[in-house]
């Protein structure tokens, strides 16, 4: 077992909060860093995440009856539902919002013919919650696994990932796509996944942590992705596929629409809706380009992708923000890195740069002497590793 879970630290708390006996298991979810193709999986396009090594854990156990109770070591409060009858996504509207992801993966088990069985389960995360790193695709992950080895039951990564994803748009309300899903299921130690968000096809591309750093860096801005301007984003693109469409009804989403196409029909969009199509579009292109770069370890290639990445999400999308743009220019000032951009939905969240090994103590400093003293909430700067996707370790015999 990887002894970076402290294993006897969260049973310990298990039972401080549960006053019970050991759990029967721990799940572990990985949170996702998006390395490039940002707000293009709702559009079918590509994406190219991490599985990261910050985790969120979810430690169980059964019991007799039919209730499941649930608490958060992150926001310390605790609910109560029917592991029978976890309820739609109206029900239970004094619960906590954070609740809606597990009442979400486990009514749709049960739709699915999962005979969920009561417990106790314990979500602890060292995820930046709200932080662009799909701190909610690793509770709905987590939990899911933990409901279903409680269960004595399984499902194959593809259907499960689906499964959160359902969870999402229908309790969290959030019209996501399906990366963060995906990744957190199917994520490989020093390995990017290159994801059709179309076909549902990926493969693995190396990203060797020997040879290159990823530097994450937090502004602490909070967002909030089930917020309007996600899904006005998302309806802004629909809107000037519409128009497209006008012209070539074979057309299935911006996937489908080439640079060229968009710019023959500029005159007919407005401008903001034009620049949201011209995102989606060119960043679909620089994600396949990426993949190409990745595997022959060309990270100048890679970072000027990044770069430019940044810019269109910044200009083209405004999804950006003061602090995040400043960490970016900061980083790609600084020796060693060749790229930076934001990651996540955006409006906050964090950024990541892929640089030489050993640039984490000059990147660092230089956040700490210009942006620290700028800005309200000082930003962390970590490193990060591609990951192993989520997984389930027993602790002792489910019955």
């Amino acid at each position: 077992m990887d002894n970076s879970l402290d294993i006897s630290a969260r049973v310990d708390r298990y039972r401080r909060v549960f006053g019970q006996a050991s759990p029967d298991l721990l799940a572990r979810a990985p949170g996702r860093i998006n390395l490039i193709g940002e707000h293009t999986d709702y559009h079918d396009g590509l994406v190219l995440p991490i599985a990261m090594s910050s985790s969120l854990y979810v430690l169980a156990g059964g019991r007799g009856q039919n209730d499941l109770t649930v608490h958060s070591t992150a926001i310390g409060e605790t609910v109560d539902f029917s592991a029978q009858d976890p309820g739609g996504p109206d029900d239970y509207t004094d619960l906590p919002d954070w609740s809606r992801y597990v009442r979400g993966v486990a009514a749709l088990l049960r739709h699915n013919g999962i005979a969920l069985r009561g417990g106790w389960l314990l979500i602890d995360s060292d995820i930046p919650v709200g932080g662009g790193v799909s701190s909610s695709a690793a509770l709905e992950i987590g939990s899911a696994l933990a409901l279903l080895a409680l269960s004595v039951a399984s499902m194959d990564p593809v259907t499960l990932a689906l499964l959160a994803r359902q969870a999402e748009h229908e309790y969290a309300g959030s019209p996501c796509g399906i990366m963060d899903q995906f990744i957190c299921l199917l994520g490989k130690a020093d390995h990017a996944l290159l994801l059709d968000c179309r076909s549902q096809a990926f493969r693995h591309v190396p990203l060797p942590h020997e040879q290159v750093e990823l530097i994450v860096m937090d502004t602490g801005v909070r967002h909030a992705i089930g917020g309007g301007e996600y899904a006005l984003r998302q309806q802004q693109g629909l809107d000037g596929l519409t128009i497209l469409q006008a012209s070539d009804p074979g057309i299935g989403a911006l996937r489908d629409v080439s640079l060229e196409r968009l710019f023959a029909h500029q005159q007919r969009m407005d401008a903001v809706i034009f620049r949201r199509c011209r995102h989606v579009i060119s960043e679909i292109q620089r994600t396949d380009e990426a993949a190409t770069a990745l595997k022959a370890g060309d990270w100048a290639a890679f970072g000027r992708l990044m770069n430019a990445s940044h810019a269109s999400l910044r200009d083209d999308y405004e999804v950006s923000c003061a602090e995040l743009d400043e960490l970016v220019e900061l980083a790609v000032q600084t020796p060693g890195v060749y790229g930076a951009r934001m990651t996540g939905g955006g409006f906050g969240g964090c950024a990541i740069a892929m640089a030489r090994k050993n640039t984490l103590p000059a990147l660092r400093q230089t956040v700490t002497e210009k942006y620290d003293k700028r800005y309200a909430n000082t930003a962390a700067v970590y490193t990060t590793q591609a990951d192993f996707g989520a997984n389930v370790y027993p602790l002792r015999k489910v019955q």
